[in-house]
């Protein structure tokens, strides 16, 4: 017997029919003597749909009224699996974040996870009760609702997962596994049957949409062993420990697989892609202590991510260009600041680019092995594909390149890297 806390996304729970093929998956873990807990998303287009209705209400919105509002969505997810899995014969309850409770700081709309009491969850649990708990919220010290942020669900999850010290956190969603790239750009694409949390924290940051980021980082900081899977199967499906999953693991979880199995360790695990880049370039910026600083400085205040940095050898008058990129959501604002600033910062112009695309490669296997940038470079070269900026880190080669090339890259790599599934 395990205790497990399973979670489901909003396109999973998105109308009657497909919350009743849920409850029939987790009504099917219990019967397999599991204890288990169910972390539920809003339906899908729900939360834009309450955003959308604060902003009518007031463009400049309360942000503690805000989480209010849009925390209601996953309240009612939550409610009608309970319902659904009582009409079933299962004993169900819903549990709200105030009522486990789920403590979080006092940032409205971002808020993160303190503190979880899992003790009534558990004694529930143990005596036979679901527990359904809607995902993204929480209650601040003052007792007042707040959410985690888009995408916040996964985190619940994996926090609900490791105060209750669950042997794994199931993530259902509308993908089966972790992908060695997107399948629907490369066909040939492999799932990968395990996958370290190191990696799969690069692969969400730059752009693979399977889970988001924060959850990852708190399940390789509390060791909560998660699985990737697809609520789109069969009725008639064995368990989750018997489905073609991913599994998100340590690194010494990892080495004792590889050792088991006599697997080899992939030299990359995955390439990804990720739209949402703007570039910016500054012109003649003074090549002297403090220049940069004055760039980064207000960007950084503004909660501006920036990401790729390349500052130009100095020229011969004392002056270099500065190329980075930001958010594309955020280009605008980071355009603004910096014009404002220009007398300070003294560069010439500023120039930007929104039709451009990260490309990354990532893998564990590249910390013991030298020439993956290479291969990346000379794959991209002899396809006419134009860097326009990189940036590493141990496990990570990310490049800049033009929008338009996205595609065409991601399928060159793949095949670079021997990554095409010959089946």
């Amino acid at each position: 017997m395990a205790r497990i806390v399973m979670k489901f996304g909003g396109t999973s729970m998105a109308g009657t029919e497909r919350i009743r093929r849920v409850a029939g998956i987790v009504r099917k873990q219990q019967a397999a003597g599991h204890e288990v807990a169910v972390v539920v998303s809003a339906m899908a287009g729900e939360t834009d749909r309450l955003v959308n209705f604060c902003r009518e209400a007031n463009p400049l919105y309360d942000p503690a009224e805000y989480d209010v509002v849009v925390a209601s969505g996953e309240q009612v997810t939550a409610g009608l699996l309970a319902l659904t899995l009582q009409s079933m014969g299962c004993e169900a309850r819903s549990w709200l974040g105030w009522q486990i409770p789920v403590r979080t700081m006092d940032a409205y709309a971002k808020a993160r996870v303190n503190l979880i009491d899992g003790d009534a969850l558990s004694a529930a649990m143990a005596a036979g009760q679901i527990a359904v708990i809607p995902g993204f919220q929480g209650v601040s010290e003052e007792g007042r609702i707040t959410t985690m942020g888009r995408g916040g669900s996964d985190t619940s999850a994996v926090a609900v997962a490791a105060a209750l010290k669950a042997d794994r956190c199931d993530i259902y969603t509308d993908v089966d596994g972790v992908y060695t790239t997107d399948p629907r750009i490369v066909a040939r694409a492999r799932k990968q049957k395990y996958v370290t949390y190191e990696e799969m924290l690069e692969l969400a940051s730059v752009g693979a949409k399977v889970l988001q980021t924060r959850s990852v980082s708190l399940a390789m900081k509390e060791n909560v062993r998660v699985q990737v899977l697809s609520s789109f199967i069969d009725d008639d499906a064995p368990p989750a420990d018997e489905l073609p999953g991913t599994m998100i693991v340590s690194d010494e979880e990892m080495e004792q697989i590889i050792k088991d199995t006599d697997m080899e360790r992939q030299l990359v695990t995955g390439i990804a892609h990720d739209k949402n880049e703007a570039r910016v370039v500054l012109t003649r910026v003074p090549d002297k202590p403090g220049a940069v600083t004055a760039i980064f400085t207000p960007l950084a205040d503004a909660s501006i991510n920036v990401d790729m940095i390349i500052q130009n050898v100095g020229r011969e008058k004392g002056e270099t260009d500065v190329t980075f990129t930001v958010p594309q959501a955020d280009l605008a604002r980071a355009q603004a600041l910096l014009e404002d600033r220009q007398d300070e910062i003294g560069y010439n112009r500023i120039i930007t680019d929104a039709k451009v695309a990260k490309i990354s490669v990532v893998g564990v296997g590249m910390k013991s092995h030298a020439g993956v940038a290479a291969t990346m470079f000379k794959a991209l070269s002899d396809r006419g594909i134009n860097v326009q900026a990189i940036s590493t880190s141990e496990i990570k080669v990310s490049v800049l390149i033009d929008e338009d090339e996205t595609e065409l890259a991601v399928r060159v790599l793949h095949t670079a890297y021997g990554l095409d599934d010959e089946g």
